[in-house]
């Protein structure tokens, strides 16, 4: 393939609630398209956008899949986003790098707890959004309801650019409001053929309703319409799409369109919209960097010309060698091109370069800017990494990365397994941000922490079926937090000869709690009062921040803590690295066990989609969980119901729904804050 234009170039996601269809929705873009030759089917394990044998045996999205394809003038670089909360920090990192997204709804359904989650990740990275109702043709669609719920829920301004003709089993294709024409889609050659046919009588008088409300919308991003509008004179398609586009892209308009992605209707209206409202890489707000220990802003436009700056976005670990995805924000990126990963101070090489097809690779020799490509040899670079050119250093932002909280034990089975269990998990955390593993002094063991059940579920699949690494594994843990109950000062001296040197390191320390959720703050006096050398300042913070990871007693981290270091005194020749590191470490210890410590448990925010002849059972085992309702919706038969629950009352929730609601309840789960334990947890761990 030849470069694209960059303003004919479109970075955009399929994003939306597990199951509401945006497999199948890629698959046929895919196919529409013309990358494909055969629609692969979800429920078939055939889909090319779920490659993962683990997606295709679950027929659930694990891992965000990149693609590219081309409709008409525009080059599609599509990312299938998962829908699952185990998996968000696909969906986050996704979001971070690309300039619109495709937000699929169920048409039966609506707006879905993991919808909200999404539609949020969505917000806070500024991502433009076209929205596809999707499964008109099933019993129950609702449009109109679906609309009202993406007002509610996610108070978005919705505009239709289409009517559906026809509805559940009826329905047959889609009534273009702009165009004011009837598209139906060939069922002889799998929808490829869109016919088009002047309006049914029947529906005359809602389109005309429709394409009034449409005028309004557009009207807001035009005063030339507002004034037509206004005269009551017809305004043409062409003037309406680009006021559209204009409300589009400022994340101020969200258009709808309609379709029943699985029996191939409304796909290519879909594509044509892509290209239509969504940006290009030129029209969306530039980027920002910084020089490496540099406060000043630098604006990063989008010019193939200009120094090379890209972030690394994903990682893949491939036959034990990384696979880099990047997007590239400025510059142009050669094949075997020296560059300087900013933010870990090392010089990384890239060997080859691809335009990724799901798991297939197409290999390129260059890149420019507003691309996403793929790319071989990076050694060091990781997800949220910045590569540059070495003469023009800056760091982007990273992503925002969700706190796991589910810990589980494994042990590897045979002495094989033992050898190639350490690096079998280094390469998945290459991949995965929100995957940790650390060993437990006690045990011995090796502790992973996930977002998940299902997410330590893949992950032990994973080790044995990519890696040979077979596990033994205990039963999930909650991951728990320490911190203090109010606030507590300490000094601590540290003297000792070592090896004939004398080792010294004098601290006063003053430890705060905050509120939920502040997190760990470390403060140190300026430099004109803490008359420390840099590298023993560096050395304060750093030990300082390990005794928060590590805890004080329990082994869980420290949170939502402030740290302020009132007195370090320094001597010349006698205050030392190892004196320093100790004085902190003990004075730390200590100043927390004193503080009193108190465990904090996670707390999650729970939310249900349940028939309503069984809310009141279900309603009463969230209460026996300690769990507190915070609201209750009803829509026709079913109850949506969210609420807050500790994360330690639900594993293995999902047997216990199944049963309470005759297999037909649905939730999902996610983090929402630390909160002080109750007394038997706290117990447990030694506090009272």
């Amino acid at each position: 393939m030849a470069a694209p234009l960059r303003n004919d170039i479109r970075n955009i996601g399929i994003i939306s609630h597990i199951d509401a269809g945006k497999t199948t929705v890629s698959e046929r873009i895919l196919f529409y398209a013309g990358e494909t030759h055969k629609m692969g089917e979800v429920n078939e394990g055939e889909a090319v956008m779920d490659w993962m044998p683990q997606e295709q045996e679950r027929g659930i999205t694990i891992t965000a899949t990149s693609t590219t394809c081309r409709w008409g003038r525009f080059w599609i670089n599509l990312i299938d986003t998962p829908g699952h909360i185990d998996f968000t920090i696909e969906v986050e990192r996704s979001m971070r790098v690309l300039d619109g997204a495709v937000a699929i709804l169920s048409a039966v359904e609506g707006v879905q707890p993991q919808t909200e989650s999404v539609w949020r990740q969505a917000d806070r990275y500024h991502v433009p959004r076209v929205c596809f109702i999707n499964k008109m043709d099933r019993v129950g669609a609702d449009y109109r309801a679906v609309l009202a719920g993406m007002e509610a829920r996610l108070k978005a301004r919705s505009v239709l650019l289409q009517l559906p003709l026809g509805n559940e089993a009826e329905f047959s294709g889609v009534i273009d409001l702009l165009a004011e024409e009837v598209l139906t889609f060939s069922a002889a050659d799998q929808g490829k053929t869109v016919e088009r046919r002047p309006i049914p009588p029947e529906y005359l008088d809602e389109v005309r309703i429709a394409r009034n409300k449409l005028v309004e919308a557009a009207a807001d991003f035009d005063d030339g319409i507002l004034s037509d509008y206004l005269a009551g004179e017809r305004v043409d398609a062409e003037r309406l799409r680009e006021a559209v586009r204009k409300g589009t892209t400022s994340c101020r308009l969200f258009p709808v369109l309609f379709g029943a992605a699985l029996r191939n209707k409304g796909i290519q209206p879909l594509l044509d919209a892509v290209g239509s409202y969504l940006p290009s890489p030129l029209e969306i707000p530039p980027a920002n960097g910084k020089g490496p220990g540099a406060e000043e802003l630098k604006t990063l436009h989008c010019d193939p010309e200009a120094p090379l700056v890209a972030l690394a976005f994903k990682v893949l670990a491939e036959e034990g060698r990384k696979l880099t995805y990047l997007r590239i924000y400025s510059g142009t990126l050669r094949n075997g091109a020296a560059l300087l990963n900013s933010s870990r101070g090392v010089m990384e090489k890239p060997a080859r370069m691809f335009r990724m097809h799901a798991h297939k690779r197409e290999q390129v020799m260059a890149a420019a800017a507003g691309d996403i490509i793929a790319v071989t040899g990076l050694k060091y670079a990781l997800t949220g990494d910045t590569l540059c050119d070495p003469d023009h250093p800056l760091i982007l932002d990273g992503l925002v990365v969700p706190e796991p909280v589910v810990t589980l034990a494994v042990e590897a089975k045979g002495v094989e397994d033992r050898e190639r269990l350490p690096s079998a998990l280094e390469k998945l955390q290459w991949e995965d941000p929100t995957f940790r593993v650390h060993e437990d002094e006690e045990t011995s063991q090796t502790i992973l922490t996930g977002m998940g059940e299902l997410h330590l579920e893949i992950v032990t699949d994973r080790l044995f079926r990519e890696y040979g690494v077979a596990v033994k594994t205990g039963a999930p843990r909650v991951m728990y937090r320490e911190t203090l109950r109010h606030a507590v000062e300490r000094r601590e001296l540290f003297s000792r000869e070592v090896d004939g040197k004398l080792h010294k390191g004098e601290v006063l320390l003053r430890l705060t709690p905050l509120s939920r959720g502040e997190g760990v703050r470390i403060l140190l006096p300026p430099e004109e009062e803490l008359l420390l050398p840099i590298e023993l300042r560096t050395v304060l913070e750093e030990s300082l921040r390990q005794v928060c990871a590590a805890g004080a007693k329990t082994g869980y981290p420290l949170t939502d803590l402030e740290v302020r270091v009132i007195e370090a005194p320094y001597e010349p020749n006698i205050t030392t690295d190892l004196g320093l590191r100790a004085a902190a470490h003990r004075g730390m210890v200590l100043a927390a066990q004193a503080g009193p410590l108190v465990i904090l448990e996670p707390v999650m925010t729970l939310e249900l989609v349940i028939p309503a002849e069984h809310a009141g059972r279900v309603l009463g085992s969230i209460q026996q969980k300690r769990g507190r309702v915070e609201g209750i919706e009803s829509s026709a038969d079913s109850e949506f119901i969210r609420a807050q629950v500790p994360l330690s009352e639900m594993f293995g929730y999902m047997t216990e729904l199944r049963s309470a609601t005759k297999g037909r309840g649905t939730y999902t789960m996610e983090f929402f804050r630390f909160d002080v334990a109750p007394e038997d947890i706290q117990r447990r761990f030694g506090l009272e």
